[in-house]
């Protein structure tokens, strides 16, 4: 990782969200493309609370009277300028699309953390895909998730001479994106990361990266967070569309 590249902690939650949900080696979603964009609108909601610039108050998202500048500032403006506050479900299916997944990569790309690879199709068509550039930011982010999920604190792993590269051999790859549990010893689990904890819940991947991990423990971190309970209940509607739609 160069000096330029983000820790995880500097990652914010639509990147890292993005980085977990991508495959390594090909840069293909992990999840079908609906619950990719779906999760990622409810990242961009997590990141705004986060930092303090939206909130709910009661079953409605409102924008607070002051916050930083954020890579979400459209966004942000759009709820800001909403003169009837909408609920988070409704937000997240306003904010989900290709334009804003494609955003995030094209930041991470420029960060040289996954690159921009184009594929053609019929000399027409480029189906565009950012497979893993560096991967310290997601080994990262792993190791922070697992010290949350042990009730362990964490620090960042320090940089070694064997540590893998891009050219790792099939047992170290990063499409091996499996964490087993890691000892650990600086500080307990941030918000930041249970949100994503939550947020993995909800796209379906958190058995995935983690599947020797205590449930109950992560259920206890990301319960009721309103962002991820807002991605569930859009995708639970998107899985219910597709049964009932008629068979052609």
């Amino acid at each position: 990782m160069n000096a330029e590249t983000p820790k995880a902690a500097e990652l914010n939650l639509p990147q890292a969200f993005l980085l977990l949900a991508t495959k390594d080696k090909d840069g293909k979603p992990e999840v079908p493309v609906y619950a990719l964009r779906t999760t990622l609108a409810g990242a961009i909601l997590a990141e705004l609370d986060l930092i303090g610039a939206i909130g709910l108050q009661g079953k409605r998202v409102r924008a607070t009277g002051t916050a930083p500048q954020t890579d979400f500032q459209r966004e942000l403006e759009l709820i800001r300028g909403k003169s009837r506050p909408h609920t988070p479900k409704r937000w997240v299916s306003m904010l989900e699309g290709r334009a804003e997944v494609q955003r995030v990569y094209e930041g991470m790309a420029s960060l040289g953390i996954v690159e921009h690879v184009g594929e053609k199709h019929l000399g027409r068509f480029r189906a565009v895909r950012y497979p893993e550039k560096d991967h310290a930011p997601e080994a990262a982010i792993l190791q922070k998730i697992q010290a949350a999920l042990s009730g362990e604190p964490w620090e960042p792993a320090k940089p070694d001479a064997k540590a893998p590269d891009a050219g790792a051999s099939d047992a170290t790859a990063p499409d091996a994106k499996t964490h087993a549990p890691a000892k650990s010893d600086s500080k307990a689990p941030d918000a930041r990361t249970t949100a994503l904890i939550a947020l993995l819940q909800a796209a379906g991947l958190f058995g995935k990266f983690f599947p020797a991990a205590d449930r109950v423990r992560a259920d206890e971190l990301a319960k009721d967070y309103w962002p991820s309970r807002a991605v569930e209940d859009e995708l639970r509607l998107i899985r219910l569309a597709e049964e009932e739609a008629p068979t052609l």
